[in-house]
């Protein structure tokens, strides 16, 4: 592996190698965005190195950010030319079944050479973000994701100090490119994921980024990475969280102690208010270090000192836990986990067939999709889940077209200081439920989003009729 001091100057070399992520335009009358998922042969480290390819919307990573206010129209094209199949995934939106970009689920994969269009409102303001679904552990791996960002027509903060912050990490090798070689690494899969060895933020390495002095500002923080958990801290300056995977919380509030914990998938919201003078930065703690993903230098002069501004609430139907129908998910499997009979495709295999197979994780004893849904419920109809995680690992769980709250552990009420998330890291050994009104109809994904192990056999599916 490419040792520190080596990755660090390769890494420095990345810093403004990559097209600057653009706001997605509409390219004709009909308002409609032209997303082309194409390979393009790139060095992270130096011109003169060999290039690897990376999969990339419109050769920029992250891909164009779409910016629509709550209630408009998305129309999105995408072009594949690709060498294989893909779709997109409108993560955290809540939308038509048919949009939501699963393949093999709710669309058939666009094959190279193909175009599909997709069209859908969105209902809820907040911060958001788009990625490839077929193959994810693959795609999304090498670039293919961007963040939608959905406005509030009162916004709290002007657009000049919203910040979109795309974090991600890479695995490189010694030359400083992707490392193409470790991709189906099966170590990988049944143990935390695939974790990259260069963490960069909107494509580059540890970005200079520039915030005005006397304005509140509002950085929007998503966790792009196949796997790994974020442990962030603001150095420098205090920040508080005001919407966590787009959605308001009831109060913007300062967190306890960082770090901020942010699992693949996961949003966060953050208010800063800079002082003149005073810079910051936005960094991340591992089990040996605090490295810094990305520097804020505070232009002008002056200080906020208005109120804090309030975010309108999305309309989500709350939960009625006493009528919920309630189910329960027992994950399964995985370095150091207990192996149970497990079926795939319909038989019960052996755990060296399971392996040959790469389905080392399962839920409920069923790795990847099965045929029947895990559950079929009524529109309308609550629905609580006990996700039990009998693991050695931590798994971030990602439900699709639905918000849900997280029901205080041992009781039945919803707590509605509890945010609304779409995505919920589980602990190793821990249970969590989760409540949801079934207020969108189709068939949904239920998955880790830790993307090894959603390709390994952590998929499932409900049903909304």
């Amino acid at each position: 592996m490419i040792d520190r001091r080596n990755l660090l100057k390769g890494a420095a070399l990345l810093a403004g190698t990559w097209p600057a992520s653009s706001i997605a335009k509409s390219s004709d009358a009909g308002g409609i965005i032209t997303l082309t998922a194409k390979e393009l042969d790139f060095s992270l480290a130096r011109k003169d190195l060999p290039a690897s390819p990376f999969w990339l919307y419109n050769g920029l990573t992250p891909g164009p950010e779409i910016r629509v206010r709550r209630g408009e129209k998305v129309k999105v094209r995408l072009l594949n030319e690709l060498p294989e199949p893909t779709s997109i995934h409108w993560h955290g939106i809540r939308l038509a079944n048919s949009m939501d970009g699963v393949a093999g689920l709710t669309q058939p994969a666009v094959q190279p050479g193909e175009v599909f269009d997709y069209e859908f409102v969105a209902p809820d303001a907040g911060t958001y973000w788009y990625h490839a679904h077929n193959k994810s552990w693959n795609q999304v791996a090498r670039g293919l994701y961007g963040a939608l960002i959905v406005e509030e027509h009162d916004s709290p903060v002007p657009r000049a100090n919203d910040i979109t912050l795309v974090i991600d990490d890479w695995r490189v090798d010694q030359q400083g490119n992707l490392d193409l070689a470790s991709f189906e690494n099966l170590m990988d899969w049944s143990h935390a994921g695939r974790l990259g060895n260069l963490i960069t933020v909107n494509g580059t390495f540890r970005p200079e980024l520039n915030v005005a002095a006397g304005k509140t500002s509002r950085l929007r923080l998503i966790n792009a990475s196949n796997s790994r958990i974020f442990q962030l801290a603001l150095e420098g300056t205090e920040a508080l969280v005001m919407a966590l995977d787009g959605q308001p919380v009831p109060e913007p509030f300062q967190p306890v102690k960082p770090p901020l914990i942010l699992a693949p998938a996961q949003r966060i919201d953050l208010l800063v208010r800079p002082i003149a003078g005073e810079a910051f930065a936005l960094a991340t703690q591992t089990a040996r270090e605090t490295i810094r993903l990305a520097d804020f230098i505070v232009t002008g002069v002056g200080a906020d000192r208005s109120r804090i501004p309030a975010i309108t609430s999305n309309a989500i139907l709350e939960p009625d836990t006493p009528t919920a129908r309630h189910y329960r998910l027992d994950m399964t499997g995985g370095a150091m986990g207990n192996f149970v009979e497990t079926t795939y495709q319909g038989r019960i295999l052996s755990r060296d067939e399971l392996i040959s197979a790469r389905q080392v994780w399962a839920f409920n004893g069923v790795a990847n999709l099965a045929d029947d849904p895990m559950f079929s419920v009524e529109h309308g109809e609550t629905v609580t889940i006990d996700i039990v995680n009998d693991t050695a690992f931590a798994h971030a769980m990602h439900v699709h077209g639905h918000h849900f709250r997280v029901v205080r552990p041992g009781a039945d009420e919803i707590d509605l200081n509890r945010p609304w998330r779409d995505t919920l890291l589980v602990a190793p050994d821990r249970t969590a439920r989760i409540a949801f009104v079934a207020d969108n109809p189709g068939k949904w994904l239920l998955h880790c989003h830790m993307l090894e192990h959603a390709a390994a056999g952590m998929n499932s599916w409900f049903e909304v009729t």
